[in-house]
């Protein structure tokens, strides 16, 4: 009987780098809590967004695409509008002045970007499954 290591697809070391660059990240995320200014003004917060977004819209696009064309990779596609759509509500959230524009921005989360994320993430977990369906309805019609 083959070992369990010899019949793995990624090499255990993958793990270990992982959780090593997962380790050293948490250290430096206490040091930039410390270190970095409260208020930072930079001349380029338009194009941050703006590409952002266009990633954003990009990756919906390609799991809409996946989805119709049956693809075997909208799973990835999807998990990545997912993210993306977390990271843009959290964003929006922190970033926003308080007042309207953080209520504004928590409401666009609650019935937009989250909602959102949570139907990318059912993609990904029954795309395989979906996808199969699909295709035998697709064989039984006339």
């Amino acid at each position: 009987m083959a070992k369990a290591e010899e019949t793995t697809l990624i090499p255990r070391w993958v793990a270990l780098l992982l959780t090593a660059v997962a380790a050293g990240l948490v250290v430096w995320t206490l040091y930039l809590t410390y270190a970095l200014p409260a208020r930072h003004v930079t001349d380029h917060w338009r194009i941050a967004w703006a590409g952002f977004d266009i990633g954003l819209a990009a990756a919906l696009a390609a799991t809409a695409a996946g989805v119709l064309r049956e693809a075997r990779w909208v799973d990835a596609t999807a998990a990545v509008a997912a993210t993306l759509l977390i990271t843009d509500a959290w964003f929006d959230i922190v970033l926003a002045d308080a007042g309207f524009e953080r209520t504004e921005a928590i409401v666009l989360a609650v019935l937009g970007e989250i909602p959102l994320a949570l139907f990318c993430s059912w993609v990904v977990l029954n795309a395989e499954r979906a996808i199969g369906s699909l295709k035998e309805s697709q064989r039984r019609r006339p």
